[in-house]
């Protein structure tokens, strides 16, 4: 039996203990529970381009240009310049544009032109901007109300404001609004993402 280990002899040094078993719900713990740490990630580390830390001024322009005034007054001021350069543009093309209904046979001068342009195109950027103002602020509050960015939000948004719209001729007139408005956001939306 010269491959057996020979149990110590009393007084000299005692094995190791074996080692304890792998307690996995410790090792739970530390990973995903309550003891787990936070790290720090740093964009050099992972070999990302190094940035300084933001500033508090940075954080806060951060903060006013992802807040809903910002956005909505934003989409207000995007939609009265496409509002208004789409009702130029179809003044342009309308033959009844400077036409009197009273002298039908005189032809309108530069100036009556000039003037149906500029008031049909104030009219539709006026048009534009409340609807992109509407629609931009009820998607932003929509989004920070259920804290998630998808394409409900813009569905829900589009029946809110086609709904809104389309309620000032009366409740079938809303419904109507809400769900081409909606259909009109969610063909949009999928096509964009």
């Amino acid at each position: 039996m010269a491959g057996a280990s020979a149990p110590s002899a009393p007084g000299g040094p005692e094995p190791p203990p074996p080692p304890p078993p792998l307690q996995y719900s410790l090792l739970l713990q530390h990973l995903v529970g309550e003891q787990r740490r936070p790290r720090a990630w740093d964009p050099a580390a992972l070999g990302g381009i190094p940035s300084p830390p933001k500033s508090e001024e940075q954080k806060m322009v951060e903060r006013a240009m992802e807040s809903c005034a910002f956005k909505a007054a934003l989409a207000c001021v995007g939609g009265f310049v496409l509002g208004g350069a789409f009702g130029i543009f179809t003044a342009g093309i309308d033959t009844n544009v400077g036409f009197d209904p009273k002298d039908p046979y005189r032809t309108p001068t530069a100036r009556e032109v000039l003037k149906d342009m500029g008031q049909r195109g104030i009219s539709y950027a006026k048009n534009f901007a409340i609807v992109g103002a509407m629609f931009s602020c009820t998607e932003c509050l929509v989004e920070s109300y259920r804290g998630k960015s998808d394409w409900k939000n813009s569905v829900i948004s589009g029946c809110i404001t086609g709904g809104a719209i389309g309620f000032r001729a009366g409740l079938k007139a809303g419904v109507i609004g809400c769900g081409g408005f909606a259909a009109f956001s969610a063909a949009i939306d999928y096509y964009l993402r």
